[in-house]
């Protein structure tokens, strides 16, 4: 395998994050009802985080040689993740976000595969981490609905 092999994945990677990021920010700005103040918390503490990762999965696409993408209509061609105007009810915002988390899960750990073959110890550490990261997101998340 090579860069050119990793290349993709990544910038699966960085599509979902950035989609996931705004529709965090969404959901940030809409959440109502009892929960209200913590969800509020939440979401903001995630879209920030995310924030910083789209940064950073970008720039190593760029180390490995790649071009990252850097438009919305990129970004929805290449991620799994919709992005959404509706505004639901916060139980509805918190099951979406788990279910987008969960996707973005399956790609780390598909760019974590990759890094691995191709003995790219960097990517493999980003990939780790997000994976690390967003199961940690899932966990709180699903807590919250219980």
């Amino acid at each position: 395998m090579t860069n050119v092999d990793l290349e993709k994945p990544l910038k699966k990677l960085l599509a979902e994050s950035y989609i996931l990021m705004l529709k965090t920010q969404n959901y940030h700005w809409n959440v109502k009802g009892m929960n209200f103040s913590s969800l509020h918390l939440m979401f903001e503490a995630q879209y920030t985080e995310l924030f910083t990762a789209v940064d950073e999965i970008a720039e190593r696409i760029q180390a490995i040689g790649g071009v990252s993408p850097g438009t919305f209509q990129e970004f929805q061609k290449l991620s799994s993740i919709d992005s959404e105007a509706v505004v639901k009810g916060s139980k509805e915002m918190l099951t979406s976000l788990v279910g987008d988390h969960g996707k973005v899960v399956e790609t780390a750990k598909e760019v974590v595969k990759v890094a691995q073959e191709c003995e790219d110890d960097a990517t493999t550490d980003l990939a780790v981490t997000r994976t690390q990261i967003h199961e940690k997101h899932l966990w709180m998340m699903k807590s919250t609905l219980e």
